[in-house]
């Protein structure tokens, strides 16, 4: 079971409750995080955080990695996420297959933020290895 408590601060704005783990969210604040923002960022960090622990479980050099997320939204309310492409950039002596295997894991069987996320939103992946210097 999963509790959280977030405080209304004014206008559109809500930060989490003291004693529960950081956040705030705004809807107009270009620097503060919006609700789907969150969303993306969730997606990118459970499938990132699953990608780095099947990489780093089969040994492989991993040196560094992003993630980057590029969705299209609804024009119309509810706005919601119609499409997510999320790109891992990986630095290291990590061979592609393990790379694709491990986005593939992720998206089928771990990341469970990705597999809360309505069945008919798109997600496409890709990836590329650059070697660590």
């Amino acid at each position: 079971m999963v509790t959280l408590s977030l405080d209304w601060l004014g206008d559109l704005n809500f930060r989490s409750h003291a004693g529960f783990p950081a956040i705030e969210l705004q809807s107009s604040n270009p620097a503060v995080a919006s609700p789907p923002q969150a969303l993306a960022y969730a997606t990118m960090a459970c499938m990132g955080m699953d990608v780095v622990h099947v990489i780093e479980k089969g040994r492989h050099d991993l040196r560094a990695m992003t993630v980057t997320f590029h969705g299209v939204r609804a024009a119309d309310h509810p706005k919601r996420f119609l499409s997510m492409k999320i790109h891992f950039d990986v630095t290291g002596d990590v061979p592609g297959r393990v790379v694709e295997r491990a986005i593939e894991l992720s998206r089928t069987k771990y990341c469970s933020v990705w597999n809360t996320i309505r069945k008919d939103v798109e997600l496409t992946t890709s990836y590329k290895v650059s070697p660590g210097s």
